[in-house]
């Protein structure tokens, strides 16, 4: 009785761990720990160290000539780029605006033989992701045809490309039509001009980060997820990697003043801000995978053709558990009949028979090896019983 009785403040306490246990956050973040999320993350940001220099090589050494000939654009491109890793491209950043400049003009034989194998660098970095994406959501490795899978990997690659470059071209047009209609009334030197052109670039590059992770678990993943469930995850990855980007050099700074660290700062830096945006880009496919088992909705995607033949399954189970039931009355039927009515039931039991021989030819095949179920006698009564269990 006194056992019945005592609750008292363990079970309080136990109330309030499965209360906090059962909070959606909570469980993503488990569902991460999970899988190794951050194990996999840590190999994404080892991946995306050598893919980003091999992504900005590729890109410069193609794009190159048409943005030496329109600065603005190539300025408003930097910019998007190094609010999305902050310090890689700048004066004091990793790689020099002028190194950037004469990349196209100094590609030959070699560089294109270079230039081919730093792509095959960035696509391997985007076959990794796509591999840690389709963990969180527990599904195995995709088994597309190779030669497929790299080519959807540079059509996203080249996709992402001129992503940026239209958002360097939109961020130019913007912040002139801003400044245009700042002028008008006035403000265009003001702190509010510059708030508002600072807006305007952290909104393009949301809209960026929305867009790719969208992209990422969607078209780069192969994972089957619903509109609006992809949607909530990359706008809320999208507002977190936008945060870390505008506190990019709060972040990294640590690294930089160590001095332990000072030789290594630049590479210390990159494998610290990838790291964090590989776990938040995870994370954020992790809250989507926890909604869709909440859902019981499956990630597996199906092209029209698995489509059918699903539903061609479904419908001949179906159908053989029809049969077997018709079965078993055609039996039970042929079993109660005298005289007369064993001819009426023999006819029904030979067409039930042959409607389960249609739909599953292995069960006629065994009743063949042990003698036609109900064809005479008893003992054919018998085996037809068997048969039909």
């Amino acid at each position: 009785m006194t056992e019945g009785k005592q609750p008292g403040r363990p079970g309080v306490i136990a109330r309030t761990v499965g209360w906090v246990m059962s909070l959606r956050p909570v469980r993503v973040f488990t569902h991460y720990t999970d899988i190794n999320g951050n194990l996999l993350a840590s190999g994404m940001s080892y991946q995306a160290v050598f893919a980003v220099f091999a992504a900005i090589f590729v890109a410069f050494s193609i794009a190159g000539f048409w943005l030496i000939a329109n600065p603005e654009i190539e300025n408003a491109l930097l910019d998007i780029i190094n609010r999305t890793i902050p310090g890689l491209i700048g004066d004091d950043g990793i790689i020099k605006p002028e190194q950037l400049d004469g990349l196209s003009t100094a590609l030959g034989w070699t560089g294109v033989i270079a230039l081919v194998g730093l792509l095959w660098t960035a696509l391997g970095w985007l076959s990794f992701l796509r591999l840690a994406i389709r963990a969180i959501f527990g599904m195995p490795k995709d088994t597309t045809n190779f030669v497929l899978a790299k080519a959807v990997d540079l059509g996203l690659g080249v996709a992402f490309g001129l992503v940026l470059a239209i958002s360097a071209v939109l961020s130019v047009v913007t912040t002139q039509l801003l400044n245009w209609l700042l002028g008008l009334i006035g403000i265009d030197d003001s702190v509010g001009g510059l708030v508002a052109g600072r807006f305007t670039g952290l909104l393009i590059v949301f809209v960026i980060n929305t867009l790719v992770l969208a992209v990422m678990f969607r078209v780069l993943s192969r994972v089957a997820i619903p509109l609006r469930r992809l949607l909530v995850g990359a706008l809320l990855g999208g507002l977190a990697l936008g945060a870390i980007q505008v506190l990019g050099g709060l972040l990294l700074g640590g690294a930089s003043r160590n001095p332990l660290l000072a030789s290594f700062a630049v590479f210390i830096g990159l494998l610290i801000w990838f790291n964090l945006v590989s776990t938040i880009t995870l994370l954020a496919a992790s809250w989507i995978a926890v909604g869709m088992q909440d859902a019981g909705i499956s990630p597996l995607e199906l092209s029209d053709e698995e489509r059918a033949a699903t539903r061609a399954a479904q419908e001949h189970e179906a159908r053989l558990v029809v049969a077997r039931a018709e079965l078993r009355d055609a039996q039970a039927a042929y079993d109660r009949a005298r005289g007369f009515r064993r001819l009426r039931t023999g006819r029904r039991l030979e067409r039930a028979r042959a409607a389960l021989e249609e739909l599953d030819p292995e069960t006629s095949q065994q009743d063949d090896a042990s003698g036609r179920p109900g064809a005479s006698g008893t003992g054919g009564d018998s085996r037809v019983s068997e048969a039909s269990r």
